[in-house]
């Protein structure tokens, strides 16, 4: 069976969209890391409603969310092409697949960051 892409606009992003969905829905029920990054974003979701937080830290909070959670998706995608391309373990794609961790690394600090100056102050 030859794959054949569909140049309809319509029907052509409808099937992108429900790609991306069964995407999501694997990262979520496959992945350890996204699993708790997942839920730590339900809890900071819960967090926000409790602490009655203001529109503009809705804002930053579900950026930082979705910062945390597309670089950790991008992550597991390099690591798993890696993986495939290379089985074994290989000192270029370690650096590689470490590179890949590292953005995960930024962007989770900067989560951090984020929800330290919004749920600090109203927690102290």
């Amino acid at each position: 069976m030859e794959f054949q892409k569909d140049n309809t606009f319509f029907t052509g992003r409808l099937k992108s969209i429900t790609f991306a969905f069964k995407g999501a829905i694997k990262l979520i029920s496959t992945e350890h890391s996204i699993m708790v990054q997942f839920s730590t974003a339900l809890l900071l979701i819960a967090a926000g409603f409790y602490f009655k937080i203001s529109t503009t830290e809705w804002l930053f909070q579900t950026l930082a969310i979705g910062l945390v959670l597309s670089i950790e998706g991008l992550n597991t995608a390099v690591e798993k092409v890696a993986d495939f391309i290379h089985p074994e373990y290989h000192e270029r794609i370690g650096f590689i697949k470490d590179i890949a961790a590292g953005a995960v690394f930024f962007a989770a600090l900067t989560a951090i960051a984020i929800g330290l100056i919004i749920y600090l102050p109203k927690i102290l």
